[in-house]
């Protein structure tokens, strides 16, 4: 990584039950749409979705709907998603938002090491209807998020499927310099730093039986393509 670029990962290797690469992983960064994970999985495990919720999850896991998530995050209480979740996974590097910010789900802050027990949770321990779904979206993860920004970079570039992946941005400006031209579906005490004021870009996910989780924080000023291929390059390293 480029000077100004902060990078942590984590590769868990299932068949082994091992770390098999590490980096920072208990370093904090706010998690941009990776939380949208844990949105899902609290709504699931206290509700039984409609058939409406279940197309605003849809969109929110697949597409990355900012919206939904929003939808989500207001009826689950907020920073009680983040409590709830925090407490039943055993997250200790998750927090929620600023108490400044509590509308802001992207700014909850996560680790790494945080990502690979959520992604190990949903395998192993969630309830069966709830670990196919989610894994379901995931695995159609479109092309374009439904704010016109590309969600190829990372694990999708630089792995072969099966993958079932959950990327992140923020901070790089509400609409793309260079739209997205595939197809998208419809449309606390703690106070860890979050780089507010820096760009970040995530990839994390499912590849094959491994576990693999980039986060990282780029230098103010990148652009998304200039970060999506730093992430990328990383992430075909490691897988």
């Amino acid at each position: 990584m480029p000077d100004g670029v902060r990078a942590s990962y984590v590769v868990f290797d299932r068949t082994t039950g091992r770390v098999v690469a590490e980096r920072g992983a208990r370093r904090v960064f706010r998690s941009a749409s990776v939380v949208k994970i844990l949105v899902a999985l609290d709504y699931l495990e206290r509700n039984k979705p409609s058939a409406s919720d279940r197309k605003l999850l849809t969109v929110m896991l697949r597409s990355s709907d900012d919206k939904a998530a929003t939808a989500f995050w207001t009826r689950g209480g907020r920073k009680q998603i983040i409590e709830r979740m925090v407490a039943r996974l055993g997250l200790t590097e998750t927090a929620p938002p600023p108490d400044e910010k509590p509308g802001f789900w992207g700014y909850t802050a996560l680790s790494a090491r945080d990502v690979v027990k959520t992604y190990r949770y949903l395998l192993e321990k969630a309830p069966k209807a709830q670990r196919e779904f989610v894994l379901a979206q995931l695995s159609k993860s479109t092309p374009c998020g439904t704010d016109g920004f590309d969600q190829t970079f990372g694990i999708p570039s630089a792995a072969k499927r099966p993958w079932a992946v959950k990327q992140g941005w923020s901070g790089f400006g509400d609409v793309p310099a260079e739209p997205c031209r595939g197809r998208s579906a419809q449309q606390v005490a703690y106070r860890p730093d979050l780089g507010i004021g820096r760009p970040v870009l995530h990839t994390t996910g499912v590849v094959g039986d491994k576990i693999v989780v980039v986060l990282t924080l780029q230098p103010a000023g990148s652009s998304f393509r200039a970060a999506s291929r730093r992430v990328t390059e990383l992430a075909r390293q490691l897988v």
